[in-house]
């Protein structure tokens, strides 16, 4: 699973000009499963994200979950992060999990945050998305599990 985590200000997904997904502070997720992941990578992924302190506090510092500022979650399933680019010059995405088991997951995932208190929107599986967004900072981590 590889999830590349942004903090922003706000974001949305956008298809065929309807907004579908939208959040102010927090965090959005784009996220891609792998072939061999299961429902503990899951888990272990959303409780991590839910943990992670990347939200400054009153001095600046880094200490803060998105829970602790009311942030929200904004998911992003893209299979497109599992590229490999050693060869040639077209990606290969053979190691991305296949639909239905991925969009399974990734619905599993969306469902562990709400689970651990967080409110989550979405965009839709498969779909031709228009993400926007204003990435606080910048900042952005990749999580690999």
């Amino acid at each position: 699973m590889r999830i590349v985590i942004q903090r922003v200000n706000h974001a949305g997904v956008n298809i065929a000009g309807k907004v579908v997904g939208e959040i102010n502070k927090g965090l959005l997720l784009l996220v891609g499963l792998k072939d061999g992941d299961d429902s503990d990578v899951v888990k272990k992924a959303a409780a991590k994200i839910a943990k992670m302190r990347i939200f400054e506090d009153e001095d600046g510092k880094t200490n803060l979950a998105i829970k602790d500022v009311g942030g929200q979650i904004l998911s992003v399933s893209q299979f497109t992060l599992l590229a490999d680019t050693k060869k040639g010059n077209r990606p290969s995405f053979i190691k991305a999990m296949k639909p239905p088991k991925s969009q399974e997951l990734w619905q599993d995932f969306n469902q562990e945050l709400v689970k651990l208190g967080l409110t989550v929107k979405t965009g839709e599986f498969g779909a031709d998305m228009k993400v926007d967004l204003q990435n606080d900072g910048p900042f952005t981590i990749v999580l690999d599990l």
